[in-house]
């Protein structure tokens, strides 16, 4: 098997193969490592690299299987970990030159749960500044590039997680989601992204007590995010939020024959880009042809919904980089002072107001979950944006009309908002510029088996990505 076949093998095949002893932790972790340092110029997805450790700890878990030891679930595999959640003696930066000298002195839960489960953290991730951006790039570590074209974002806040699992530099990742921070880049990248209900999985105070934020996982197959996801989730003493008992999701469903699926293509107001609608089609003809019944749905939504969301995250989450504005204002991005300026003016009532509208989108969302099984509508509506891009100063069009510069292009926010809905996003194609593109599936809420399921059989029934050379970015 060849280096970039090791490097685009799947996480549960590459388990498979360790308990076998057809393959080695050793050789899987050389393959990645050698596979990121080609590629690090062209996409930079990765900021700090642990690559020794990591050899070191492959091969005391190529000893494990040699003696038939017991493994981890994720034992031996290279993990890659956003940068911003915290692993004790090691840096962390958050994108941010205010935090390039932050050594962590705690492990984040999920980063605990991961390590405890033998994953090798080999590198960390890219993000930007704070994670407040949808295009991942940052004065400390530069512009992280879309492995399918470079010209265009990766996506964001986990766009370096989806850049590495594109390009082949992590067998999983691990990503946070606020406002489509895993979906987006999923989507953008061509990879399988989960955000799960808000509860399901730990994560760091104060921003496990926002009901927008997830974290979840990243991974190549939706099998390999499953795989993740039942070592990150369950309840922890470190987070009041996580839900009892812990949900561990099978890694085979029933197939999907006789299932009702709504869908909408703009969820009532979004432009949504030709590339776009076309292979969302294409996805929708093929859950039929599993014999589920597709039928298109109005939500009744409109644009409130989406400044709603935008004004949730610039009060909460723009108020809390805004306490940095006065000791640090000059250290950061043009995109995260821009935010941290907003949230140091939301009022308490434009928050209020925001909650008013998100009891109202459940009002339809929710019975209309009762009358179907899930709800399929595109990951992001334009198939990215430019590598560079700036929210603070720069615009986007789709079909030639101006959309909002932060989250206009991304129909993730809304499931934000619905937050104790599952929502999976899968692969779905290209666009015609080589981006791929993206479809999210939305459960009921907590019903997490449900969108996996769906997934399952969608990429069963597409062959699966990356699967050889033509399914692989040419990098």
């Amino acid at each position: 098997m060849s280096d970039l076949d090791l490097c685009y093998l799947p996480a549960h095949e590459a388990l498979r193969r360790f308990k076998s002893r057809e393959l080695s932790p050793v050789d899987l972790m050389a393959a990645t490592i050698r596979r990121a340092e080609a590629v690090k110029a062209p996409i930079n997805a990765l900021t700090y690299t642990h690559f020794d450790e990591a050899m070191d700890l492959a091969r005391k878990a190529e000893a494990k299987y040699a003696r038939g030891a017991r493994t981890g679930a994720l034992e031996g595999l290279p993990v890659g970990i956003k940068d911003e959640s915290e692993i004790e003696g090691k840096p962390s930066s958050m994108g941010s030159l205010i935090h390039k000298d932050h050594v962590s002195t705690r492990t984040s839960t999920m980063n605990a749960r991961i390590l405890a489960a033998g994953g090798i953290v080999h590198a960390r991730t890219a993000t930007p500044e704070f994670c407040c951006s949808g295009a991942t790039w940052s004065r400390l570590w530069g512009v992280t590039r879309n492995p399918w074209n470079p010209d265009f974002t990766c996506g964001g806040s986990s766009g370096g997680a989806g850049a590495s699992l594109a390009a082949g530099t992590s067998s999983l990742a691990t990503g946070s989601d606020i406002g489509g921070s895993i979906r987006i880049p999923a989507a953008a990248c061509g990879v399988v992204g989960y955000k799960p209900p808000y509860g399901r999985n730990p994560d760091d105070p104060p921003f496990n007590l926002d009901f927008f934020c997830h974290t979840g996982p990243m991974a190549r197959t939706v099998k390999d995010a499953i795989l993740l996801q039942n070592v990150m989730t369950g309840p922890s003493p470190h987070d009041i939020t996580t839900l009892r008992p812990k949900l561990r999701l099978p890694l085979e469903y029933k197939p999907i024959k006789g299932w009702k699926i709504a869908f909408s293509m703009d969820l009532g107001f979004f432009e949504v880009d030709p590339d776009v609608q076309k292979n969302t089609l294409a996805a929708l003809d093929v859950f039929r042809s599993l014999g589920a019944t597709v039928e298109e749905v109005d939500l009744g939504w409109k644009q409130n919904v989406l400044d709603a969301g935008i004004g949730y995250l610039q009060h909460l989450f723009g108020g809390y980089v805004s306490k940095l504005l006065d000791a640090h204002g000059d250290e950061m991005t043009t995109y995260a002072r821009q935010f941290a300026e907003r949230g140091r003016v939301s009022r308490s009532t434009d928050f209020v107001a925001t909650l008013e509208v998100i009891g109202e989108m459940y009002q339809t969302l929710g019975p209309l979950l009762e009358r179907y099984d899930v709800l399929v509508c595109p990951t992001n509506a334009l198939p990215a944006v430019p590598a560079d891009f700036d929210q603070s100063k720069d615009t986007v069009e789709i079909n030639g009309k101006v959309v909002h510069p932060m989250l206009g292009w991304a129909m993730t926010t809304p499931f934000n908002m619905m937050s104790r809905c599952p929502v999976l996003s899968v692969p779905t194609g290209h666009a015609g510029n080589g981006v791929p593109t993206g479809i999210q599936i939305v459960g009921r809420t907590y019903c997490d088996a449900d969108v996996f399921r769906a997934g399952i059989a969608f990429e069963e029934a597409q062959g699966g990505w990356y699967r050889d050379a033509a399914g692989r970015p040419a990098l």
